[in-house]
């Protein structure tokens, strides 16, 4: 399956500037495309240029990747049945025959206002609500958390769902029975003076759960925060494929179920998890 990471800098609150410049870095980056730097291509790429030259099986976006993030939702969250942001995903994909995942700030039907990740296929469209709210900044004040995983079947693999602060819990990010799922999914505005942290918890979160690891990170200054990308696609041993660096970019990179399926059986560790 190809993974097409989509690094971008957000502008806070503009939800139809986000979704042009999402849309132009998408149709620039076409898989296995030579590309370039900036709004679009594939600059700052480890080791990007390879594939078939078509539209990627999957392309991830930052968390509120429409607004940029905040702790006070009232002030860029959309009620989810009318957001435009949700609607732009549902359309890329339709177009594209491919899944577009990325989280939003909404407000759902019984009022609530959530940190939710969507994984919008031309089938149709799953989420996952932010279970870890950053205390820290006082998310969990203004957000209701979710109580549940969720994990998805696209195109062979299975996929779990996560959004940035979850990185730092291992024992929800390793759940259910052992192999449960194939790759996890995180989306993220991380800052970047916290970056060795990402850099090494994805690394960690690929080598125990012996999964793949698909992250994106945003880039940009938002008020006093700086942030610092680092996407990356990592391989169950915890080998990096392919990485962002620290500007606004795109990443593209093949995950193969096979690779996961013989790191398993040659090696069963997860068998004897606790």
């Amino acid at each position: 399956m190809t993974v097409s990471l989509i690094q971008m800098d957000i502008d806070y609150g503009n939800v139809d500037a986000n979704i042009a410049k999402a849309e132009k870095m998408m149709a620039d980056t076409r898989w296995g495309s030579s590309g370039g730097s900036g709004n679009g291509g594939s600059g700052g790429c480890v080791n990007c240029g390879s594939g078939s030259g078509g539209w990627a099986d999957l392309y991830v976006l930052p968390e509120m990747w429409s607004t940029g993030y905040s702790i006070h939702p009232e002030d860029i969250a959309e009620d989810e049945q009318d957001s435009r942001a949700l609607a732009w995903m549902k359309k890329t994909s339709a177009e594209r025959q491919c899944a577009v995942c990325g989280s939003l700030a909404i407000r759902d039907g019984d009022g609530l206002y959530r940190n939710r990740l969507y994984f919008v296929t031309p089938e149709g469209t799953v989420s996952y609500d932010k279970h870890h709210l950053f205390t820290y900044a006082h998310e969990d004040a203004n957000y209701a958390n979710g109580d549940r995983h969720t994990i998805v079947d696209y195109r062979g693999f299975r996929l779990l769902l996560l959004v940035c602060y979850d990185l730092r819990f291992p024992v929800w990010s390793r759940w259910g029975r052992a192999g449960e799922y194939d790759a996890i999914v995180y989306v993220a505005n991380w800052p970047s003076a916290r970056q060795f942290a990402w850099d090494t918890l994805l690394r960690a979160r690929a080598i125990e759960n012996q999964c793949y690891v698909v992250a994106v990170n945003r880039v940009g200054r938002e008020r006093k925060i700086q942030y610092g990308g680092g996407s990356a696609v990592i391989d169950p041993q915890g080998i990096t494929k392919n990485a962002c660096q620290g500007h606004e970019c795109t990443c593209q990179a093949e995950i193969d179920i096979s690779t996961v399926e013989i790191i398993r059986n040659d090696f069963p560790v997860l068998l004897d998890r606790d």
